[in-house]
């Protein structure tokens, strides 16, 4: 029985794209040539994804400005001096703060999509926000005219159309990123936020049948960014509890960097419930070193020691650039790496079968 294994979501931008940012936003670049980059990136990043043999893949988010901030890219009722994040090694970064309702998408990840799946020839999973981290635009002193109850309604209603818009076009699982849960232990400790981001996360995943859940999942990890975290500090133990209680099918951990695997392994095996599929992430990217395929199977094989083969799946342990001007990590890199995972995890699932 083979073990599924599935990546997170974003790939290094080639650095052409990444300049090419850099040219749009000072209008020395124009948006039909913008768009030419991503499609080359696009149509690269599937066709060396394809030939990591993955059995899913993703368009490494390559024409997302990043992956928090893709449906509001471009909104007018915007400013900049939302909520600031900081990373451990000192750099943050921030949200922008919603100045005036009501709030719409302005772009929808089934756009990203049907770009990838014109390419590719594999199933193709779809990265979204969460419901949950887009909460944190609505700023403390509220917005006249626009209460925050309205605000949760109309997030509520554009988050569950952004999930559905993806599974009716064909996604093999659409993933919500939730990052910010063990954010949200570390900015109250009593728990309290990250119990309010799970309700809301449910408000809209209850929107869905039971089978339109089973191709639904969360990713949780500390955040990567710039080779740093924002939360890796966090105990597992305070956020997996509550984690494991949203209405999702699939779950996307990351483990890999973690120093005691073991102890987190057990967490899961305590606290996940029965029909939620865990994939533990075995590939660290924020580490320059490539795992081996035999590291990848002892990693899986060591996951297997807690969760059962039917409800175990692999992963990375995060994205490899969730922030379009991320290139702490090179391209190569990063598909070396899935190499090692698709690799070691077929080998644990041979062993498993001996």
């Amino acid at each position: 029985m083979p073990i599924p294994t599935e990546p997170i979501g974003s790939i290094p931008r080639p650095p052409e794209l990444v300049a090419g940012m850099q040219q749009l936003a000072t209008g020395r670049l124009t948006r039909d040539q913008f768009a030419r980059l991503q499609d080359a990136a696009i149509h690269d990043t599937i066709r060396r994804f394809e030939a990591t043999e993955s059995p899913v893949i993703t368009d490494g988010e390559q024409a997302k400005p990043s992956f928090a901030t893709y449906p509001i890219h471009g909104l007018t009722n915007l400013a900049p001096d939302g909520v600031t994040i900081p990373f451990a090694d000192g750099h943050t970064r921030q949200l922008p703060r919603l100045t005036a309702g009501p709030f719409r998408y302005q772009t929808y990840a089934d756009a990203y999509l049907a770009s990838a799946r014109a390419h590719a020839h594999v199933p193709v999973k779809q990265a979204v926000i969460a419901a949950s981290a887009l909460s944190l635009l609505y700023p403390e002193d509220g917005i006249t005219g626009y209460p925050r109850e309205a605000f949760l309604k109309d997030l509520v209603r554009e988050a569950e159309t952004d999930i559905r818009r993806c599974l009716a076009k064909g996604a093999h699982v659409v993933q919500l990123d939730f990052t910010e849960g063990r954010l949200a232990v570390k900015f109250d400790p009593s728990l309290g936020l990250l119990r309010m981001f799970v309700d809301l996360n449910n408000q809209v995943l209850e929107r869905f049948t039971a089978d339109e859940r089973r191709r639904i999942g969360v990713h949780t990890c500390p955040g990567g960014d710039r080779d740093s975290t924002h939360s890796a500090d966090v105990d597992y133990a305070e956020l997996l509890p509550t984690l494991f209680e949203l209405k999702a099918t699939n779950f996307y951990i990351q483990c890999a960097s973690e120093p005691d695997r073991g102890r987190v392994l057990r967490l899961m095996k305590e606290h996940s419930k029965p029909g939620q599929r865990i994939f533990v992430g075995v590939i660290d990217p924020i580490d320059p070193r490539v795992e081996t395929p035999d590291e990848v199977r002892d990693r899986v094989l060591e996951a297997a020691e807690y969760i059962a083969l039917d409800r175990l799946g692999t992963t990375d342990d995060c994205g490899f650039a969730p922030f379009g001007d991320d290139t702490s990590t090179d391209r190569e890199t990063a598909f070396a790496k899935i190499r090692a995972r698709v690799a070691g995890t077929a080998l644990a699932a041979r062993a498993l079968r001996a």
